[in-house]
């Protein structure tokens, strides 16, 4: 059995609700599926309830403000079709709108200002996690993006977008100097109605608000990947 579970990026921070109900206009909303909680012992495999990474106390950024590394040569702009890339990815055009769209969900959702730098892009598409037969998520759009803010040095990551019929969000951030998609690197936040402040963890840019988990894995009671087996070589070489 499945329910829907709706991860709402709203100044920074993911926020989840299991209602189905969008939460106002600022708000990106992102749906992804997870599997019903069950009661009793938890499965050998099941992933840690341990958050991947903690809060440190005060308010201001944590990432080096040293210039981030840039590659060697320009990066790839096409990947080819594979059994972990199904439709394979491709780089946008800069002047096109599915360049801009990520850019556009990054600044809504960190807040941060000014000029960046996008040292990596890829666009790609594929099936939700876990795998639905409903229509409309038969087919999931989604990019990676290795960014880094060109006056603010501290403010650099990797982000992970998608966009759904019903809306687009940010759902996971790693730092900028990690490679591929690695557990614990990137990091989801499951929102809690509870305590929506925002905080400062190390080597991520900006504040997030939410229980921390990893996104590679599953966790914070979301027994499921982040992303299917079908795209995960997407970001292979990142």
């Amino acid at each position: 059995m499945h329910q829907h579970r709706f991860s709402t990026t709203l100044s920074g921070a993911f926020a989840t609700t299991l209602s189905g109900a969008f939460s106002g206009a600022f708000t990106c909303v992102c749906v992804t599926l997870a599997l019903a909680a069950c009661t009793g012992d938890a499965e050998p495999d099941a992933p840690s309830t341990t958050p991947p990474v903690t809060a440190i106390s005060g308010t201001g950024p944590t990432a080096s403000p040293t210039p981030p590394a840039l590659p060697d040569e320009p990066p790839a702009t096409r990947g080819p079709v594979a059994p972990d890339c199904v439709h394979g990815w491709m780089t946008p055009p800069p002047d096109a709108h599915r360049y801009a769209e990520p850019i556009r969900v990054i600044r809504r959702a960190t807040g941060v200002e000014g000029p960046l730098e996008v040292v990596d892009l890829r666009f790609f598409e594929g099936p939700e996690s876990p795998p639905s037969d409903k229509g409309y998520l038969l087919d999931v759009r989604r990019w990676y993006v290795r960014a880094f803010a060109k006056h603010d040095l501290a403010f650099q990551g990797r982000f992970l977008v998608e966009s759904r019929e019903f809306g687009t969000g940010l759902v996971a951030v790693a730092p900028y100097d990690t490679n591929g998609f690695r557990s614990p690197d990137w990091i989801g936040f499951e929102f809690d109605t509870g305590d929506p402040e925002t905080r400062v963890y190390p080597d991520l840019p900006g504040t997030w608000a939410g229980v921390p988990y990893d996104f590679v894995r599953g966790g914070a009671g979301l027994q499921i990947p982040g992303l299917p087996d079908e795209v995960v070589g997407c970001l292979s070489a990142t």
